[in-house]
This record gives structure tokens, sequence and C-alpha cells, in this order.
């Protein structure tokens, strides 16, 4: 885990480190509007459940939801798992016994099932797990270099490593104005199949942010901190932040309209 890449000396928070990670099942695409609105809808009619945003995407229901803070990533997965019969991950008490539905509430590694099989956000170690795809040392899930068929961002070839062209993808000017998402699943998958791990939307993970990675087997990060991991980079980035060691952060109550997030599960509940 970690930058491999020894050219890339500005990438000065993820020195290398052995990390082991059992196995899990993690969703193809980014959490789609469609989705997303089929579960808030349920949860704010009939499971109990408040939310500080509504979720947005002005280009399509098949576009990633965006502007949703972290709080609302965690509470729409517990309503995902309630609504289809699974046991939901995250608490507001160690005993495990209220399950979140309200507020903005820090949860804290004791108050999480990580055995449930229920929805959850990956951990920082799962993302970059699942991004590289099997790769290994390499800067993007697809190889050391990349471009704008393979990815939605900014292109700028002034970095060497970026194939261009430069400046927007033109597939996020299909549809209108406003942000410049693409639809989920728009280009090809990394090597476990998964779409989108680089750019169009940051995506939220579990932990809290340090300057260092955890390590070890499992890790799930700080148990405190001010911001929560961002990873993938988005439509308005360039490669840069699209590079599998690269990390971002954010206080878990922001939101933004490059911001979205994607689930995992158990590795009993595919």
């Amino acid at each position: 885990m970690g930058n491999g890449v020894a050219v890339d000396m500005d990438i000065t928070d993820a020195v290398p480190i052995s990390t082991t990670e059992s196995a899990f099942y993690m969703e193809v695409n980014e959490v789609s509007l469609s989705q997303w609105q089929t579960v808030y809808n349920w949860a704010t009619l009939v499971g109990g459940y408040t939310f500080t945003h509504v979720g947005a995407q002005p280009k399509g229901t098949n576009h990633p939801v965006e502007s949703v803070d972290w709080y609302d990533c965690m509470k729409w997965c517990n309503a995902r798992s309630e609504r289809e019969g699974k046991t939901p991950v995250y608490y507001t008490d160690d005993a495990q016994t209220t399950i979140y539905r309200a507020g903005n509430v820090n949860v804290t590694n004791a108050q999480v099932n990580w055995s449930a099989n229920g929805y959850r956000l990956p951990t920082e170690a799962e993302w970059e797990k699942a991004a590289r795809g099997g790769l290994s040392g390499k800067r993007f899930p697809l190889g050391d270099t990349i471009s704008q068929k393979l990815a939605n961002y900014y292109g700028n070839i002034s970095l060497g490593y970026d194939l261009g062209p430069n400046f927007f993808n033109a597939i996020g000017s299909i549809g209108g104005t406003g942000t410049a998402t693409s639809p989920v699943g728009s280009f090809t998958g990394n090597g476990y199949g998964l779409n989108d791990m680089a750019g169009n939307v940051w995506e939220w993970c579990w932990d809290w942010y340090a300057t260092q990675y955890a390590g070890g087997t499992d890790p799930h990060g700080p148990a405190t901190g001010s911001n929560r991991i961002l990873r993938g980079g988005s439509w308005n980035d360039n490669a840069v932040s699209l590079r599998c060691a690269s990390r971002s952060k954010a206080t878990p109550d922001y939101s933004g309209i490059h911001i979205g997030f994607r689930t995992v599960l158990a590795s009993s509940q595919p």
C-alpha cells in the first residue's frame, strides 16, 4: 500500500507499508443518483432516517450522485441494508444496539459491526486495494499512464504521465452545463472489473485522515481526527489526483459537486 513510483516525490503522505486485507466485495460503479433516490425515499418515508443533503445530479439519474457528505453516506448505507433485509453496519453506541439513522455522528471503530452483512463505506486500505485492480506499484488503475479514453478528469499533458488531451474530458460536456460527470461505467474497468476508480467523482472512505497509513491486517485508520479520507480524484481534477496512491481529505460535513461514493460488502454477501 502506498506510492511505489519513485519519481513521484510530490506524494509525501503515502510511504509504502505492508497491509493485508481480508476478502470483500466492492460495488462495480459509483452510487448513481437513481440508486441514491430509491434508498433515500425509502429511508425518509419509511425507515425513520434524516439526511442533511438530498443528493444531486443535474445530468441524469445514471450519473454518480454528488453533493453528499460523509454522514449522509453512512446513514444511506444503513438504510440500504435495512431496506434489503441486511444487518446495518453503523451504530451510535458501543453496544451496537442503536442504528445510526439521524444527525451528524462521528461513529467510532467500536460502533461499527465489521462482520455484519450490510453495506458500508470502504476503508482506505480496501479502496486502494480495489483501485489497483491487481497491479502492483503502478500509478493508475490501468498502468503508469492515463488518458481521457480511460477516465473522466481534467487533462494536463505537461505532467508527462497524462496522455491527454488537455482540459475537461469531452464526455463531461454531454447533457448540458453544470457538473462534468460521466454516466457510471462509461470507461473500461480495472483488473477487478471496477469502473471509475480514477476520476468522475471523489469517493468517501471510512477512515479519519492521518499522514501515515496504519498498515497491518484490516486497518481501520486512526481512532479520531478532523478529516475523513477521499480517494480517486474527479472530473474537475488533473491526473495528479487520480493516482492510486494520491490521498485527499475533507471534514465529514463537507459536500460538493465533485464528491460521491461507492459501497462494499463482506465476502459472504456478494
